[in-house]
């Protein structure tokens, strides 16, 4: 039975079985590869996307869990417009290897979402589930507080 989701304010229509994790949604049935599969079992956070503006992890909700609007990184900004963390991420030079990147920047705008001024020990808590094997943590912190800056000001 077909399923529709809003995708970065985009219907999509899926005939695919509930069961399918949302991560192989995203990437094999609408094309959005942005978000990457890590570890298939929530412990890494590479798929991270929103839902209804809650950060979770894709490769864990199931089509049929799905229960609000899905943004994606591809969903934050664009090319010409990055979003304040996406262009935060660049001034920083957090990217290495960058694959564990869009989930980073997924939680990381959970975060601020919430905790608009957030301190180290927030960042820590709110990050922890993200892995990055670059060992880039010094940049991804320091990108999320000038990102947090560059929000305030606007």
């Amino acid at each position: 039975m077909p399923t529709t989701l809003t995708i970065n304010d985009t219907e999509h229509t899926v005939d695919l079985p509930d069961t399918v994790p949302l991560l192989w949604v995203l990437r094999d049935a609408v094309g959005l590869t942005g978000t990457k599969y890590g570890c298939g079992v929530a412990a890494c956070g590479a798929c991270t996307v929103h839902i209804d503006g809650e950060a979770v992890r894709s490769c864990q909700v199931a089509l049929a869990d799905v229960w609000g609007p899905v943004t994606t990184i591809e969903g934050l900004g664009t090319p010409d417009a990055p979003a304040a963390l996406q262009q935060a991420w660049i001034d920083h030079q957090v990217a290495q290897c960058g694959y564990c990147q869009s989930g980073q920047i997924m939680q990381a705008a959970d975060l601020l979402a919430r905790t608009p001024n957030p301190t180290d020990q927030d960042i820590d808590d709110a990050m922890q589930g993200n892995l990055c094997r670059c060992g880039t943590y010094p940049r991804i912190r320091a990108a999320i507080k000038s990102a947090a800056t560059s929000l305030s000001e606007a």
